[in-house]
This record gives C-alpha cells, structure tokens and sequence, in this order.
C-alpha cells in the first residue's frame, strides 16, 4: 500500500487489558502541537472514574480531555472515550457519544468509533488496535482498511493479551503489523510529514 502520510485527519486507537502502557508510551513521545487528532477507547468499567484522563494529562505534552457531545475535534488534541458511551465520528469532525446497547459486551466498544471514523473520514484515518482479551476493534478496522484508510496491529507476539491483536489480522489484513515503538515512531512521523 502507498502511504501518503499528509492525507490523514484523524487517528483512533482502540485497546484493552494490557494497553495502557502502550498508551502512556505513546503520549509520552508525541511532540507538543501534534497535528492530527487521536481518540483513544480503552474498555473501562461502567460508572467508575479509572482516572485516565488525569493520569494522561500528566504525562502528555499535549491536552488531552474526555469530550463531550458535539465538540469538534481539534489538532493537538488527544480525547478519551468517556466510560459508559459509545464514540461516534461525525463527517463535519464532531463527536457524537451515545448510550446506544453494548457492542462486543462493552460500551465505549473500539468497533464503534473505528467504524464512524471509516465511514465519516474514509481513507483520511489511522486506526490502530493494541494489546485485549476480546475481539472488539477487529470488524471496524476492516472498515477502515475496506475505506483506504492506513491499518496498524500491535505485534501480537509483543502484546500482553494477544486475543484482540490476533484477531484484527485475522479479519482485516492490516497495512502494518508493527511492535509497540514503531508504531510510536509511525505516528510521530506522520505529524512531521504534515508540518
């Protein structure tokens, strides 16, 4: 696949039971005004503050918030799936949150926001899927993938819980299979190749 790397809008990462410290990695080493957007969902329990997003902030060069619903999204931004709502990309780069049934038995589901970003973004998105015990994530980055967009999978031989990275090569053919530091490395070259 050509990768033009200029061409992207918008990265969402989806994971579960061993991704945070690929989270913290990341937010750590994305430099201060990052260009494009990235929505992380991470699967949390329902009506209890996990403390990601203060712990995030902490850590970050950059803002990072749990929206609400309407906001626009914003370059140099990182947004966090609030617990309990499904995220929705909308086309005019609003989100959407939603208390919609579960979807692969939890809520926000990874399968959600990737597929809103693929039908509202098409090959403008970067959708990434970590480390998790489920195969939430894996349908929606095919859609990504099926829209043009690029398609990365963390190594699941370096993932934690290999279940969730398995299964989204299994299903979608991703672009990249790429261990924790390239796809740090990825993602950061990807905002310098927009400057």
């Amino acid at each position: 696949m050509d990768i033009k790397k200029s061409q992207y809008k918008l990265i969402v990462i989806g994971g579960s039971a061993g991704s945070f410290s690929v989270v913290t990695a990341l937010l750590k080493q994305i430099p201060k005004k990052f260009e494009i957007p990235i929505i992380i969902c991470m699967h949390r329990l329902k009506h209890v503050r996990s403390g990601f997003e203060e712990t995030l902030s902490l850590i970050s060069k950059n803002m990072v918030t749990e929206p609400f619903h309407n906001d626009v999204l914003e370059k140099g931004k990182i947004y966090i799936a609030p617990a309990n709502y499904h995220l929705i990309v909308e086309p005019e780069m609003t989100i959407s949150l939603s208390t919609e049934e579960l979807v692969n038995y939890t809520r926000p589901s990874i399968d959600v926001l990737f597929s809103s970003a693929a039908h509202s973004l098409k090959s403008s998105v970067i959708g990434i899927i970590l480390s998790g015990a489920n195969k939430d994530g894996a349908r929606g980055l095919a859609q990504i993938h099926e829209m043009g967009g690029c398609t990365i999978v963390q190594d699941p031989t370096e993932a934690q819980v290999s279940t969730m990275p398995l299964t989204a090569i299994e299903q979608c053919k991703p672009t990249f299979v790429f261990k924790q530091n390239q796809i740090i490395d990825f993602i950061i070259d990807v905002s310098k190749t927009r400057r």
